[in-house]
């Protein structure tokens, strides 16, 4: 029996983007199953300097400056998510700190169980924060992928003399 594969309804097989999403999270899972969560997160943290970088210039680029004050920084964390699918926005803003929250992950549900992929938010958040203000702490106060509701991220730009709690990295600017 012959079938047009592109009439069936529902279609097999993967999209794009469902594709994409599988193949993260199937990589992330077998990173933390092989070597612990802790040390896949620092491989996804790499990443996210990596992509942080990236975006920190095409921001400042569309923004025409060398460096983005505290509403520029704040609207690129959260046009950023938007672009790939997040559902980000800013619950308080100042200048000591940006809290955002989130309804949707752009990794979708996949996330769930699957907290080392909060590292690429973590870095990303945390290297364009940095590099704009010379310092940054993020915390990941409530994340999807830990099970909660939503996902709440602190950015804090207040140095301090405490180590982070295990949901917070630090991040200095190029510039300190």
């Amino acid at each position: 029996m012959e079938v047009d594969l592109d009439t069936v309804y529902p279609a097999p097989g993967l999209t794009k983007d469902a594709f994409m999403r599988s193949l993260i999270r199937e990589l992330a899972g077998i990173l933390e199953d092989t070597v612990g969560v802790q040390e896949a997160s620092a491989y996804v943290n790499h990443v996210g300097l990596l992509i942080g970088r990236a975006l920190n210039g095409e921001y400042r680029t569309a923004y025409g400056t060398e460096r983005l004050n505290n509403d520029q920084v704040a609207a690129a964390l959260v046009h950023l998510k938007k672009r790939i699918g997040g559902g980000f926005s800013i619950e308080q803003a100042d200048d000591q700190m940006i809290t955002l929250v989130n309804s949707s992950c752009p990794f979708g549900d996949i996330v769930i169980g699957r907290p080392s992929l909060c590292r690429m938010t973590a870095n990303v958040f945390g290297h364009i924060s940095a590099e704009n203000r010379g310092y940054a702490r993020v915390g990941i106060k409530e994340a999807i992928a830990r099970g909660d509701a939503r996902c709440r991220v602190v950015v804090s730009f207040l140095k301090r003399h405490e180590e982070p709690q295990s949901i917070e990295t630090d991040f200095f600017g190029s510039f300190v």
